[in-house]
Order: structure tokens, then sequence, then C-alpha cells
């Protein structure tokens, strides 16, 4: 059996040595894939052939192609070449196009509450619950496109986000039934 005295400097053998290791570590200056990562838009929208944009920024670190991220375009293959010392080339079309920036909008009325749209969206920017209404947190949205093939009736858009000037509401067209995008002047475009 162990004498108590025995017991006592294991116990405080292991304390100092939980203490060693709580201490915190220098801080580390970010690696290559953090760099990288933090020039992509973060949409998580797959475009590039990876599950989202960290795994993207992986591949380009061990030596991938910069230009397959359409929602980040011109400018962040730019980035990414000065970054890693690259030649700046165009976006590869087979990932899709550069376009503005867009945000998801459901059409609240025609919502029959399935989730499919929940499931699907990466950043958790659509809320709801199962057969009630669900709606998009548009500040959350990275417009991914990722919620609309899912939707079974059909009631997601993909609306362009307003300038940051012009604050938008959204509206329905009782005559045509499409969403509309309105300003505080009165102007709207139909979509």
């Amino acid at each position: 059996m162990l004498s108590p005295l025995l017991l006592f400097c294991l116990a405080l053998l292991a304390g100092a040595l939980l203490a060693c290791a709580a201490q915190p570590a220098e801080p580390q200056t970010p690696g290559l894939v953090e760099q990288i990562d933090t020039l992509l838009p973060q949409t998580q929208c797959g475009q590039c052939g990876h599950p989202g944009c960290k795994p993207y920024a992986a591949a380009i670190a061990e030596g991938a192609a910069i230009n397959k991220c359409p929602p980040g375009g011109r400018q962040t293959i730019a980035r990414l070449a000065s970054l890693l010392n690259r030649a700046v080339v165009p976006l590869d079309p087979q990932h899709g196009a550069e376009g503005p920036r867009r945000v998801a909008f459901i059409r609240e009325a025609e919502c029959i509450g399935c989730t499919k749209c929940l499931q699907a969206c990466p950043v958790d920017a659509i809320v709801g619950a199962a057969k009630l209404m669900h709606t998009v947190i548009s500040a959350e949205c990275t417009g991914c496109d990722l919620c609309v093939e899912p939707c079974p009736v059909d009631c997601i858009d993909l609306l362009p986000v307003p300038s940051p000037w012009q604050p938008v509401t959204v509206i329905e067209s009782p005559a045509r039934g499409s969403p509309l995008i309105g300003s505080e002047r009165g102007r709207g475009l139909a979509t």
C-alpha cells in the first residue's frame, strides 16, 4: 500500500505538470492557410469544388489554382496572387461567373416549412421551424445559392445586395407576386 506522503508527492507533481501545461503559448503568427482563408469571401458555397473556404485555402496553400472563387472574383484573385507571389489569372469559368453580391429572400407566404433550406445553409442564416415559415437573416446570408435548389416550392429568390447608403425594404408585388426592392426614396426595382 502506498504511503500518504508518497500520494501527496505524486499529487503535487501532477498539479505542477498541469500548471505548466496550462500556461498560454506564445502567440503564433497565422499560418499560410489562415492567411489565405482570411482573403476568401467566406461564402462557403462550394463553387470552387471544395466544401468551404477553409478547405479551398488549404488546397491553395498546397499549390491549387487561385482562380476558382466566383464570389471573390478578380479582387480576391489579385489579393491571393500578391500574397503567394503568383501571377494574376482570370476567373476559371468552369466554377461560375463573377457577379454582384446577392442575398437570399424567402417569400414567406409561399413557404411550407419543410426545413430543407435550413439544412442546406452553410452559415445558418435561415431561421424557422418545421411546418412554420422560414426567413433569412440577411446580415448573415452569404448569397451562396445552396438554399435555392432544395426548396420544393421555389419560394427563395436571390436578390442583389443594396448599396450601403440606400436602406432597402422587400415587398410583395400584388400584381405580379414577385418581390420588389425599394429604397426609402420610393424607387423600386423589380427582380
